[in-house]
Formats: C-alpha cells, structure tokens, sequence
C-alpha cells in the first residue's frame, strides 16, 4: 500500500512516495512556486547498488592496525564487520590517539551539509560527540565564503555571514531601486540551495517582478547563463579573475568625474582618501581608469565608463557573488564590492547598496527568519584549529606555521580524522594532493550511506541512514515554514542513524548519559522544536508538537526586520548607530589589516595579479581559464548517484561547457570525450559547444564523484569529470588562507572513445568475506546502546 509522507530536502520540501518499504518517488510539495528537480533522484538511490549496508574496515587497518596507509587508502579490499565490533574498533582508536597523542591530534571538524533537520546534522553531532570525548582539532569558516568571512568583519563589522541580513531585498529593489550590477552573475540554479530547506523558492518570481518594475540587470561573468533569460540582462563577458580591476576602473570614473558621494564617504567611511590616491595612480603611476581595466579584464573601455555613468546616476544593488572570491587574493572582491556601492552614493538608500550573493540560496528574498533551536554542541576544550581550506597542509607538514588573520599558528600533528558529513574529495582542491595527504594520519572514520571517494578512502566506514529514512524538523534561515520531517522508510538492517551510532560509542567511552541525556531521537526532536515553541513564545505563537506533526508544518508570520549593523542607520546616524569595526565606520582603508603587514592582502582594496589567469604567460601554454561552479542537478556531491544528476551526463562523465572558437580550434564536437589537464592532473569529460561560456573558458561543474584510474597513485587520470584534479590548494592570502578554485588554467584536446577508460564512479569497491559470523548484519536494535 503506498505511503506518503512529508520531508525536507536541503533543495525543498516534498512528500515522498513509497510502496512496502522502497521509496517510488518524491513529489514537490504543494505552494511552491519554483520546486527543484533535484529531488527526483533521490528515489531510485536509496537502494542502489552503491549503498553501504554494513559496517566496513579497510582489509590492511584491520591486518596491520592503526598507521600512515602509505597508498593503500583507495586501493585495498575492505572487510564487513559487526555494528558491535565497529564500535568496538572506533572507540578503542579514539581512547589510543587520546592517551597517547592528546585530543588535539584528532580532526573532527567535518565539513557538510548533509541533513536539513536540526538534529540529525552531522556537524552538530560530531562536534556534539567530541566534544564530550575531550575536544579536538577544528576548523574555522568555510569553502563556499571562506575569504568573505574574514575580510568582511574588517570592513563594515558583524560576522562574515551577517551581510545577508544586511543585503537589500528584492522587494526593496522592485520598489525602489533600478540597476543591479552583478559580479560573477547570479545563476538561478543557485537560488534552488537552502541549508535548512527551502518551503517556497521565491527568488525566481521576485527576480522576475524587479524587472517587470523596470530594474536593468548587469551580468559580469565569463557565462552568460550566469543571468536568466527572463532578466534580459547586459552580459559583461569578463576574463575569469579580473573583477577587482573592473570595479576599480568603475570607481575611477565616478570619482574622477566627480560623482561619488562625497557626504556619506566622509560621515561614514573612514580611509577614502589614501584609497584614492592608488585608484587616480597618485603612488604608483598608473590611474586606474577604464583604459587601464579594459586591458585587464578584456571590457571595452567605453563599455565601462557607460556602465560607470548609470552606477552613479541609478539607484544601484553592487552584487557580488560567493564565486569570485574563491579565487587568488578573493578578499579583494567583496571589500573592493563594498568601496564601489560606497562611492556609488546608493549603499544605504532604498532598493540599493551592497549584497553578497543576492541570487544564492535565499539571499534578496528576505533578510532571516526567525530563531529555531540547534542540538546543543558545548564547548571544544581543544583550542588548536585551521582555516576549513588547510587541510591538506595540517596533514602533510605538521608543525609548520601558518599566517591567519592576523595570527602566527602551527599545524596540530594528526592521527585520526573523523568525518560524518560532506565529502572532503568534493570540496578540496587538488585532489591528488589531498589523496598524497590522506595517507598520512594513522586512521580515518567516516559516516557514509553509499561508495563514494570519502568511503573509499576511509578505514572505518559506519553506513548511516539518510534523511529520507530519519524523523527531524526543519526550517531554513529565510524561510517562513517549520517543516515536520517524517521517515518514509526504514534504513535497510544494521545500518542506523549518526546518533545511534554516536550513542554505542559514547556508552563505550563512558559519558553516554551526558551525549544523550535519556532521549532517543524522536524525543530529541520534540525537544528541540519545543525549545524553539519557547524561544519565540513572547513573539509567535506555535501549536504543541504533535498538533504539528500531524498538520506536517506550520508558516510563520515575518520576523522583525534586523538593525544590527544596518547601512541605512549609518547613513542617517553614524555617531548613533556605528558599525562594530574598529573606527566604526566602514574601512575603505584599514589600519588593523595594514598592520598585519601582508602583501597579498595590503590596507585598502587593490588589484594583485592572480596567479593563473590568461593575461599572464602561463595562458599562452595552458589557453583555457576553469570555471569550477556549482552543479545545477545536485548539490555539491550529494545524490550524484540518482536519476537526476547521471541524467546530465555526457558520454556517462561531467559536462564540460566550451566555447565554439576554442571548440573548433581543438576539433572538439558535442557529445565528445575531452581530456582536460595541467601540471597537477587530467581529468575527463563530456563536451557541450555552446556560445553561453566566452572564448578561452571552460565550465566544468564541481561534485562529480572522484573517480581515479589508479586510486592513490600521484596524478592518476580522473574519469569522471571532477575539476579538483585540477585546481590549486593555495590559500586566497595570509588573511583568510580561503580556497582558490577559480584560479585555474587548464588545455583541451579530443580523446577517442575506443581509448578513453570507461567511468567507474557507480561501481562499489571489492570487499572480502570474513566468514558467516561477522558477516551477519545484527537485527536492529533499540535507538540507545
């Protein structure tokens, strides 16, 4: 008999559909006016043939015991084991690194979004777990934004994150504003992400009724479906890497035409004028006018001096997206975006100022929601702790100092890793690289429902139910709706939940009520939406639990609008309403970064030269600038598995987008098989010729699953499509040691299918039958161990 029940995917809300415990399919729920295809292929792999039933144990861990894999991480069989002996083998580890090495050699500071709920989070209950087990290793901020966390506090105060509550939104451009001017675009697939789901995806509609209202919209981005269509928006097809030249050559023609706000850089800006004294080349020669960023970014020159005229005579959204600041010296980007909307004259008026990634997730639609309760994690006793981005590094030179905003540190020396949640081999750079470095810790655990690159480069896998087999809560943080999560089906035996398994654990290890506190997980999901019913009683008034899990949610009323750090208040009032940075003010220039004395990020905003990119002579050997963005059928890696994502594939690997000129040049059609490479891999794709991505670029979408012709082997041909092969893990600079993807050369050539290694990410690794006793999965037992 079909069932059907709600859940809440990081992509939507949907009601899924399934018959004598298989799940048939996932239906988009009902109010949403954009729903998001990803969701279809979620059925089909939940049972597929890549996913883990039983608890695994790399074939040479198990023989040798705890040590450095020296490259057979990847490369051995692995051995089924009982749930108990792999709990056993885990806690007897993490015991081992504790009295040996000390808490501060275990990293534990897993990186992921996998569950939208607030209590199955797999961050949440790591660090819960670790917590309590003594500390560990952790990280600070994050892939996505990681150079925007750091250099924003600097800039205009908060945190890194608290921009988006400072954004104007769409509404407020509908009525008010009229150009919104676009760095790095603003792709409608990334409006369909919402960490905490995402009940109705509004942004397509209020995109589209800004420009009904008679906005103008500006696409600065090498690709031009960076911009919908329905937004008929003027493409700027810049060079990859060169954004900050374009805005300075902006600001140079609004300030040399004396257009800028005079009033509101002088009340509520601190550093503009040693700021303009490098952009009118007073120090070093060279003003940096439209001339000058034409022949850097590959604009016409008159294009941005036009483009500088409406700025200053529109009430003008400077936008910067999440993607260009992942790219060599990514501070730059946002601080030099928040210098633009500040000479422009609209940061702090109606309908404009400065957004950073209006058009990802649910960033315009409204400025948060309200507060909801999050699993108690406590307090790390460890202090020690890397940029997210450093990993690589921490593993293969421990000891070694870093610079970190402002911090001289030291790597910890790593034995175990532990990871439930993310895929470090979809989010680092230069995966061979990493592959080098995940040889070197002594034992690496990992929470996995199915054979990805993260399980197989694993000696402990727990095989852990995914969301649509979890009961939990959600409720994104610009979302109105509070979404009751049922389980649709139940996981298949003797795989359990990250709680189950991290309750068996911290009973081993002698804290299990403390981790647990005597609740099984419904009851902790009813603890924490009661907690949230409490923290907004004085506010909004929400039904008990179980009227709310019958009804299967409830909408919110708006939350009150932020003040904190508001750019309209500092207009009006700055002695009465400062921002929390050191002057303040906003720092156009600023003395705390200055005095860090870091060349690759000096005072005040300025353009460095990347690296790789194709004004500099490494384009004349390798032609072809990267862009890494995000997927549009998947969410990072996740579900690259299902229907969905596999049915993009070309030729059965990882689209590669090309230009026609650069396509015809290489002999490249449609439907090819292309090897791309440079000096840290190769990997292989399936082209796309289209006139969507400028000459001299390339698009291959992040999440592919690693898929190594060798595994372990150094620069071993990747057969999937993942770009990672490819890009450098060089951090953004001294600041903020961010991740720089986006600053990637690479060539192109044609391979010829009867030579071309056929995919094998789908395929499940070989493991060895240990006999009929611990080959017997245990019945399920009760939540709690």
């Amino acid at each position: 008999m079909k069932r059907r029940t709600p859940t809440v995917a990081h992509w939507g809300n949907y009601t899924v559909v399934s018959d004598n415990g298989r799940v048939l399919a996932l239906e988009p729920a009902r109010g949403d006016s954009a729903p998001s295809a990803i969701g279809s292929g979620m059925a089909d792999a939940q049972r597929d043939a890549m996913r883990i039933t039983q608890p695994m144990v790399r074939e040479g861990w198990l023989a040798d015991g705890p040590g450095p894999a020296n490259g057979r991480r990847g490369r051995d069989r692995f051995v089924p084991v009982s749930h108990d002996r792999a709990l056993d083998l885990v806690a007897a580890e993490i015991e081992r690194v504790r009295n040996t090495s000390g808490n501060a050699a275990i990293y534990a500071s897993s990186y992921g979004w996998s569950s939208a709920g607030r209590f199955h989070h797999a961050q949440s209950q790591i660090h819960r777990f670790m917590r309590m087990a003594g500390g560990y290793t952790d990280s600070v901020n994050s892939y996505s934004v990681g150079a925007m966390e750091v250099i924003l506090p600097h800039v205009i105060g908060g945190t890194g994150m608290s921009i988006w509550r400072r954004c104007p939104t769409y509404e407020e451009i509908a009525s008010s504003g009229e150009l919104v001017v676009s760095f790095g675009g603003m792709a409608r697939k990334n409006t369909e992400i919402e960490q905490g789901g995402i009940a109705d995806h509004a942004a397509p509609r209020l995109q589209e009724r800004c420009r009904r209202a008679g906005v103008r919209f500006v696409n600065v981005s090498p690709v031009r479906s960076d911009s919908a269509d329905d937004l008929d928006a003027d493409w700027l097809p810049i060079r990859p890497g060169t954004d900050v030249a374009l805005m300075l050559g902006l600001a140079y023609e609004i300030v040399a035409s004396d257009r800028h706000d005079h009033d509101f850089l002088a009340r509520c800006c601190v550093g503009f004028e040693e700021f303009a004294a490098y952009l009118l080349g007073r120090g070093d020669g060279i003003p940096k006018d439209a001339a000058w960023a034409s022949g850097i970014t590959e604009i016409p020159a008159d294009r941005i001096r036009s483009l500088a005229e409406q700025i200053a005579t529109s009430r003008t959204v400077i936008n910067v997206s999440w993607s260009i600041q992942r790219m060599d010296h990514g501070e730059q980007t946002h601080w030099m975006g928040v210098v633009l909307s500040a000479i422009s004259g609209s940061l702090g008026r109606p309908g404009g100022g400065f957004a950073a990634g209006l058009g990802i997730t649910q960033v315009g639609v409204r400025r948060g929601s309200h507060k909801k309760a999050a699993l108690p994690q406590g307090e790390n006793p460890v202090k020690s702790f890397i940029p997210v981005a450093r990993i690589a590094d921490m593993l293969l030179s421990p000891g070694e100092s870093f610079e970190y905003n402002g911090q001289s540190l030291r790597y910890p020396d790593i034995k175990l890793v532990y990871w439930a949640g993310g895929n470090p081999f979809h989010h680092h750079q230069d995966l061979h690289r990493l592959v080098q470095a995940w040889q070197r810790p002594e034992t690496i655990i990992v929470h996995e429902p199915w054979w990805n690159a993260h399980a197989r480069f694993a000696d402990i896998v727990f095989p852990v139910a995914t969301t649509l087999e979890r009961e939990d809560f959600a409720g994104g943080g610009f979302d109105l709706t509070i979404s009751a999560m049922h389980r649709a089906v139940d996981p298949p035996p003797g795989v359990y939940t990250d709680y189950e398994v991290f309750s068996g654990l911290a009973a081993r290890l002698g804290f299990e009520d403390r981790f647990t506190e005597g609740r099984d997980a419904h009851a902790w999901v009813r603890e924490l939406y009661e907690r949230t019913r409490t923290g907004l009683a004085q506010s909004v008034e929400l039904p008990p639990f179980d009227e709310f899990w019958e009804r299967g949610g409830v909408t919110l009323p708006p939350a009150p609008d932020p003040t904190a750090g508001s750019f309209t208040l500092l207009r009006q009032e700055p002695e009465t309403y400062p921002l929390d940075t050191q002057s303040g003010k906003i720092e156009i220039t600023s003395a705390t970064i200055a005095r860090f004395g870091y060349d690759d990020c000096p005072g005040h905003p300025t353009w460095l030269e990347p690296r790789e990119w194709l004004g500099a002579p490494a384009g004349e050997r390798l032609p072809l600038h990267l862009v890494s963005n995000q997927p549009s059928r998947r969410l990072h890696s996740q579900y690259d598995n299902g229907s969905y994502s596999r049915g993009g594939k070309v030729a059965g690997r990882e689209p590669v987008l090309l230009n026609p000129v650069d396509a015809g040049e290489r002999g490249i059609a449609s439907g090819d098989v292309v090897r791309l490479w440079n000096a840290r891999g190769a990997c292989l794709a399936g082209a796309v010729v289209t006139d969507e991505v400028r000459p001299g670029v390339v698009v291959l979408a992040t999440g592919a699953w690693f898929d190594p012709e060798e595994p372990g082997a150094p620069g071993s041909l990747e057969r999937h499509g993942n770009p990672n092969v490819l890009t450098a893990d060089v951090g953004t600079s001294r600041l903020a040691q961010g991740s720089t993807s986006g600053t990637t050369l690479v060539e192109a050539e044609r391979v010829d299918p009867a030579r071309a290694p056929e995919p094998r990410p789908f395929v499940p690794p070989e493991t060895v039958d240990p006999g009929p006793t611990s080959a017997q999965p245990p019945p399920r037992g009760p939540l709690l161990f």
